[in-house]
């Protein structure tokens, strides 16, 4: 049993609140800017061991969902250019492991993404568990990471007069999943 203390820390199984949780991420845009952007469909299935490192997660998420509040770039990025929903419509995350890392956790996992998978693992907060108004259970975990868009095979890198390139290669992730236990 693992000796770090979660207040109210509670096992079994979990599904987001999607009105209260988000899959987003940013990449740099000419070198000067963030674009911002997240997915709106996604399926994830959290498993809360009787020991922390005994848990796991599952995701799929629906990559045709893109959301950057630009329906041109939005459309650009689900083409043959970038995500290619054509042809990969999902990508997928399964956790490998859990392991404590400074006041959080790390997930270890497998992320696959454009027809590649590769490890990814996810700097992991667990924010709380608390009853909710409804006489359910709710928790809340927020994760980042950080994926290089060429080790996915995704988009091309356009070299800009001026230096650096108008599409950064690293992507951060970041997950904010408010759940709520199910059974």
């Amino acid at each position: 049993m693992t000796s770090v203390a979660i207040p109210g820390y509670l096992s079994g199984a979990w599904a987001p609140d999607p009105t209260h949780s988000e899959i987003a991420f940013s990449v740099r845009h000419l070198m000067i800017s963030k674009v911002r952007g997240r997915f709106t469909g996604f399926d994830v299935a959290i498993v809360t061991g009787e020991d922390p490192l005994d848990s796991s997660v599952t995701a799929t998420i629906d990559l045709a969902s893109v959301d950057t509040g630009n329906e041109t770039r939005d459309g650009h990025l689900r083409s043959g250019d970038f995500l290619d929903v054509e042809n990969h419509p999902t990508m997928a995350y399964c956790s490998t492991g859990v392991r404590p890392a400074g006041d959080g956790w790390i997930v270890e996992g497998n992320l696959t993404l454009h027809g590649v998978t590769r490890q990814v693992p996810l700097a992991l907060e667990m924010n709380g568990f608390t009853p909710d108004p409804w006489g359910g259970q709710r928790a809340g975990f927020s994760a980042t990471a950080e994926i290089s868009r060429q080790d996915f095979g995704i988009g091309t890198t356009v070299p800009m007069e001026s230096g650096g390139v108008a599409l950064g290669d690293k992507v951060s992730i970041s997950i904010e999943i408010q759940a709520v236990l199910e059974g």
